[in-house]
């Protein structure tokens, strides 16, 4: 599967080492403002070579719009676009050609295809979340229209970790430090332990916190189709994720139903269908927790969505392994090339991108459950 989305769909193609990466976005709305300065900043914050604790691959990451784009506007036509490869180091993984790194996908693409492109990891690099992060951005424009915001932020470094509550932090301050930590002083904390690990050749991993605002009541449906599975599938395929969990998640297991039950905030003033009247218009349950995470039957409740994504630490080492080769002999293994010591500043954009697809697909897929 190489496409995600039913209604808003990205489907991506390239390897790391390629000419280009690049994908076709289909379902995108018409009359879209296509905001390319915008667009640039919003693949900026993936690029790697953007900081001291990411990978020095040096890439520009400019995206070349092919269709569905006329006048600044979206069309409603398939939206081809590509970034060309223009800073790769084949040369350095020669040394993994026939050898498997740990916890990598070498072995396994190895064993399924019966063929795999060393160089960089070919197909399960990082590198191929660039069209991942153009069909978010692009989905970020239309969500802008109607008043949905996707925000993500690194809320955890290996043992050094934020409050969980995301509203206790200033979350335009995410942007202002390497990390992409709305907290100053953990950001330090969390860099100085980024380059350690990076000074000993090895890695780490952590979370990231996301928060959806402005999602209207109903997005979602009822089985298989309910909006957090929808988002469990989006972060779980991207590189390196290990866990996901939305609203309270696991630190709800030890509490009872009547801690943890969202109450509704009887005070508020209510329209006919007793939904909560509120500035702006927005319809939501008026509640007063959100331990729901905004998402109740697996459909949104009109409260902030927010989810928290587990990162492994990077498979691949810049120290001695002991592993084995294509022929199952046991060798040592010490990796070359640029990678990255710990993947959570890079993989902020990456998240908000696989939310704002998935909150776009569900806004357009609810428009035709009614008239």
């Amino acid at each position: 599967m190489n496409t995600f989305g039913k209604i808003y769909t990205v489907t991506t193609f390239g390897e790391s080492h390629g000419e280009a990466v690049g994908g076709v976005i289909d379902g995108m709305p018409a009359g879209v403002t296509v905001d390319m300065d915008f667009i640039q900043a919003e693949m900026a914050r993936r690029r790697p070579g953007q900081s001291r604790i990411t990978t020095s691959r040096n890439e520009p990451d400019k995206v070349e719009i092919l269709s569905g784009v006329f006048e600044g506007k979206t069309t409603g036509c398939p939206i081809g676009f590509i970034v060309r490869n223009t800073n790769q180091h084949s040369q350095d993984y020669e040394n993994l050609r026939c050898v498997y790194r740990p916890s990598h996908a070498d072995f396994t693409y190895q064993q399924k295809y019966g063929i795999r492109d060393h160089r960089g990891g070919g197909r399960s690099s990082a590198r191929i979340t660039i069209g991942r992060c153009f069909a978010g951005t692009m989905a970020k424009l239309a969500l802008r229209q109607v008043g949905i915001s996707v925000q993500a932020y690194t809320s955890q470094v290996g043992d050094i970790a934020l409050l969980p509550d995301y509203t206790k932090y200033d979350l335009t301050l995410t942007e202002t430090n390497a990390v992409r930590c709305p907290d100053p002083d953990k950001a330090i904390l969390m860099e100085q332990l980024i380059q350690e690990v990076k000074a000993d050749g090895d890695t780490i991993g952590g979370v990231i916190t996301c928060v959806v605002k402005g999602c209207p009541v109903g997005l979602g449906d009822p089985e298989f189709g309910k909006l957090h599975q929808t988002l469990g599938s989006a972060m779980l395929s991207i590189n390196a994720v290990k866990g996901f969990e939305y609203g309270m998640g696991f630190g709800g297991v030890a509490l009872r139903g009547s801690q943890q039950n969202d109450m509704f905030d009887t005070t508020l003033e209510r329209d006919g269908n007793g939904a909560a009247i509120v500035p702006g218009g927005c319809c939501r349950a008026g509640v007063l927790t959100n331990n729901s995470g905004g998402i109740q039957g697996g459909i949104s409740n009109g409260e902030d969505i927010y989810f928290r994504v587990a990162f492994k630490p990077v498979a691949t080492q810049l120290r001695e392994q002991t592993t084995i080769d294509i022929e199952g002999n046991e060798t040592q293994l010490k990796a070359r090339g640029r990678h990255d010591p710990c993947v959570l500043p890079r993989a902020v954009p990456i998240v908000e991108a696989m939310a704002a697809i998935t909150i776009l697909d569900h806004y357009l897929l609810n428009k035709t459950t009614h008239l």
